[in-house]
């Protein structure tokens, strides 16, 4: 059987529907187009200290407060009673330290992307739900929903075997239901829409939590990890003793005769789960040869199996990491280096794309844009914010993926700009003559690379010259790519501008981009303004934990009146860090204001 919701209008409605919907929860360490995070750990062997130095910086929407709180958790005595000595970085409200370090493991958490939600086609008939020629009852709830100031609302989630039918409460998903093609046939059933995701069954992530913060060696943490449901992840691990380690975590199901791409029949058993990876044959590394493990979301699987997903990052960031840590083998490398490699801005598109923009023929009448092309001559590819050069190459960017993609995909479908599409367009490259380079919105001209590339040229030096002036040499990318962080109730436009502007912060001029290891991500169809961020950065020195470096997006308090509400931000901006104290001792000197609550 084919189902060919994929090829319908309705088909793209409902699978960008669903993923919206998954990117509106909360989620732990991000997950949706273009989020990810860097990580690694180096081995004590190949470092000045001695010992591991571990690094991380997990990549999430921006907004503030923040979404990490720094904590420590340290028992007065520790022992059997109380056994906590940890800090690092958690949630507000969250118990246990979600990333950090105790005294004597550190971890880092970045996101793998598994696939671990499917949409299910339900026939429904008289409140019963057809599963293999058979029919069982639609399971019924109801639920309350509080209003402030108004009265109670009442809804019924109906659920199937798949979960919950949330075609009853998503226009599009109902209509993707009624628009289905089986086997090249329009078929005239109407069929309700169920969605499964591994985060909808109870687990044991916050207990994991616990045991990943009492952790003392790889096997321990490799037992906590085990505990580690939902999202899936990776984890990065070091500790005193001079191990370092990768496991990757998770509720993955297992398909069987499908990948999970598309909507599948809910009335038939083949296309249940049949179960969930085990932890065992989920990926891991010990002590690896070379003394680097980075994990930036790329693929982390060799081989058949087990299936992960399909939709892992390209790899520019994770290879840049591993080639800025492998660049001089015989140089050890230093808590320094992991801050300053945080700090990357090479751009790795940039490299293939520019020697092609370098040899574009301009006409005469495009001398105005020669101008900005000789910015790209002798450009290292980095993308600080005083950079001109790179000011002109993103705005390249932007127009060469509207001018050769926009204008097939549409709106709802248009080019992000990412690793993605970074990958996109070098395949295309090789392909001058590819249909994908005609833009349907010049009727009875055919266009081909070349002339996209030159059109993008000219329109990127006109765009820039109306928003940053005439004068090529004068731009800047940081007044293009900017950071304003806005509260999530009370920070929109909606909102009057005085409250506005007593719970937002910025803009901030910022250098990094997309697919770059500083990864202050922008989405090229909305603009230049960052909408994805390293939303902390930590370096973890083993050898000496009150060596340790961190800081925060925003502040630790969520009150706009309240000294650090944001008072860490200007510092990551211009990226610097602050001590990391995790001793008594340390602590203790570092210590500027007390707060006792004692039991009575």
């Amino acid at each position: 059987m084919v189902l060919e919701i994929s090829r319908s209008a309705a088909g793209a409605r409902v699978l960008a529907l669903a993923q919206q919907g998954l990117d509106a929860v909360p989620a732990l360490l991000g997950r949706g187009t273009g989020v990810g995070s860097n990580s690694w750990v180096v081995a004590g062997s190949r470092t000045t200290t001695g010992k591991p130095l571990l690094a991380n910086d997990p990549h999430l929407s921006p907004s503030v407060p923040g979404i990490w709180y720094q904590m420590g958790l340290h028992c007065t005595t520790v022992g059997t009673a109380c056994p906590f000595d940890v800090a690092g970085f958690t949630f507000s409200g969250f118990p246990g330290v979600v990333i950090g370090h105790n005294a004597r493991v550190a971890w880092g958490f970045t996101n793998l992307p598994a696939d671990v939600t499917d949409l299910y086609l339900e026939r429904v008939v008289a409140g019963k739900v057809e599963h293999d020629g058979a029919y069982e009852p639609v399971v019924t709830r109801p639920e309350v929903i509080k209003v402030r100031g108004g009265a109670d609302v009442t809804i019924t989630v109906r659920s199937t075997r798949h979960g919950p039918i949330v075609s009853d409460v998503l226009d599009d998903v109902r209509d993707a239901g009624r628009q289905i093609i089986v086997d090249g046939t329009p078929d005239s059933v109407t069929y309700d829409v169920a969605l499964s995701w591994t985060a909808l069954t109870p687990g044991r992530t916050a207990d994991a939590v616990f045991a990943l913060d009492l952790s003392g060696d790889w096997a321990q943490f490799r037992a906590a990890a085990a505990q580690f449901e939902v999202p899936a992840q990776n984890l990065v691990y070091a500790d005193v003793d001079g191990t370092i380690g990768y496991q990757a975590p998770g509720v993955v199901p297992v398909r069987e005769g499908f990948d999970g791409r598309w909507p599948v029949p809910g009335w038939l058993s083949a296309y249940d789960w049949k179960g969930r990876v085990p932890f065992a044959r989920l990926p891991t590394e010990v002590n690896p040869p070379d003394g680097i493990i980075v994990a930036a979301n790329q693929a982390v699987t060799a081989g058949a199996g087990p299936f992960l997903t399909t939709d892992w990052d390209f790899g520019y960031r994770s290879q840049r990491i591993r080639d800025l840590l492998q660049h001089d083998p015989a140089r050890k490398l230093s808590p320094v280096d992991m801050a300053r490699f945080q700090l990357d801005t090479t751009n790795g598109m940039a490299r293939t794309l520019v020697p092609l923009l370098l040899r574009t023929r301009l006409t005469q009448r495009d001398a105005f844009t020669a101008e900005a092309q000789d910015l790209l001559k002798g450009w290292d590819f980095t993308q600080p914010p005083d950079s001109a050069a790179a000011a002109y190459y993103n705005a390249v960017w932007r127009n060469l993926l509207r001018l050769g993609f926009d204008d097939e995909l549409g709106p709802g479908l248009a080019a992000d700009g990412g690793g993605r599409w970074s990958e996109v367009v070098t395949r295309l490259l090789a392909r001058p003559g590819d249909p994908w380079w005609d833009n349907r919105a010049t009727p009875g001209l055919v266009e081909t690379r070349n002339e996209i590339v030159r059109q993008a040229m000219v329109s990127a030096r006109i765009e820039l010259t109306t928003t940053l002036g005439k004068d090529p040499a004068r731009w800047q990318w940081g007044r293009l790519h900017r950071l304003t962080l806005e509260h999530p109730v009370l920070g929109g436009q909606t909102v009057p501008a005085p409250v506005r502007a007593l719970v937002n912060r910025g803009p901030y001029d910022l250098g990094g981009g997309s697919a770059i290891v500083d990864a202050t991500g922008w989405t090229s169809s909305k603009g230049y303004a960052v909408d994805r961020v390293p939303s902390m950065r930590m370096v973890v020195d083993l050898a000496d934990l009150d060596r340790s470096r961190w800081v925060n997006l925003t502040g630790a308090s969520g009150h706009p009146g309240d000294a650090h509400y944001a008072d860490q931000t200007q510092a990551w901006a211009q990226g610097r860090t602050y001590a990391w104290p995790f001793s008594a001792a340390a602590v203790s000197a570092a210590t500027k204001d007390v707060l006792r609550l004692t039991p009575s």
